[in-house]
């Protein structure tokens, strides 16, 4: 009886899978659910244990770009890492996130700084434009190390037209800084500001910046309107969910254990 029922179930899941991984075909609100069952099921993988937990919001919002932006050809696929930089969040508390997709892990969970422009301890306007001294909303792609001001700083390719694809030509790079540390926020109740990069801390821009570059997704986020209604990365259409999206909803095979 129990082979019986699990075979039933595999059933189900085969019939259940194209619309899991086609999820351009149909539409409606059943493939929104899916996408989002799926999204909760690389959520929930995540330890976040030793850190401090991300809101699922930012972070489905993060996995969404990254697919598109991974389906494009536009990251290293043998490099699955998505950087998140949440700017609903005050400067004094951890608001960077590197998270490994495949094994889960969070890499790195700390201090980042926003652009002095944007804001005193919360970022609250962002720009595209030189010499605003602004952050930049949206998507990158990281590239290249170089040797610069502050020492080793990863360039960063803007993937939102509009929104930060200005970001090479503006010098915005992730850079080590003094200014982003405990010991700063506890002198001035928040971080130091950048002239619009995300700045790191001194002692960790090196781990990170071997960590995420070449080809990583990074993801500048925050509930600004205008930006969350038209940008490209973030309301383009998935072109389909990875192949193991599937094996999400196995879940109920649990059920069948004796």
């Amino acid at each position: 009886m129990r082979k019986l029922c699990l075979w039933v179930g595999l059933f189900i899941v085969a019939a259940l899978s194209t619309n899991v991984v086609a999820a351009g075909e149909n539409g409606g609100i059943n493939e929104e659910v899916r996408v989002q069952e799926y999204f909760h099921s690389i959520y929930d993988h995540i330890d976040f244990t030793n850190s401090a937990k991300l809101s699922y919001e930012v972070f489905a919002n993060a996995y969404k770009g990254y697919l598109n932006l991974k389906y494009a050809g536009l990251l290293n696929t043998g490099k699955e890492i998505i950087s998140i930089c949440d700017f609903n969040l005050p400067s004094s508390e951890k608001r960077l996130w590197v998270i490994d997709i495949v094994s889960g892990k969070v890499l790195f969970n700390t201090l980042v700084a926003h652009g002095m422009g944007s804001g005193e301890e919360y970022a609250q306007s962002f720009s595209n434009d030189e010499n605003s001294h602004q952050s930049s909303l949206g998507f990158y792609v990281t590239g290249t190390t170089y040797n610069g001001e502050h020492g080793i700083s990863l360039r960063l390719n803007g993937m939102d037209n509009g929104f930060n694809d200005a970001a090479l030509s503006r010098g915005i790079v992730v850079h080590g800084a003094g200014y982003v540390s405990e010991r700063y926020i506890a002198g001035n109740s928040k971080l130091g500001r950048s002239w619009g990069c995300p700045a790191v801390s001194d002692k960790l821009k090196l781990p990170i910046i071997k960590a995420i570059q070449g080809g990583t997704c990074l993801f500048i986020s925050h509930s600004d309107n205008y930006y969350q209604r038209t940008a490209y990365w973030l309301n383009k259409k998935l072109e389909h969910l990875p192949e193991n999206a599937v094996m999400a909803n196995i879940n109920f095979m649990e059920v069948l254990r004796p």
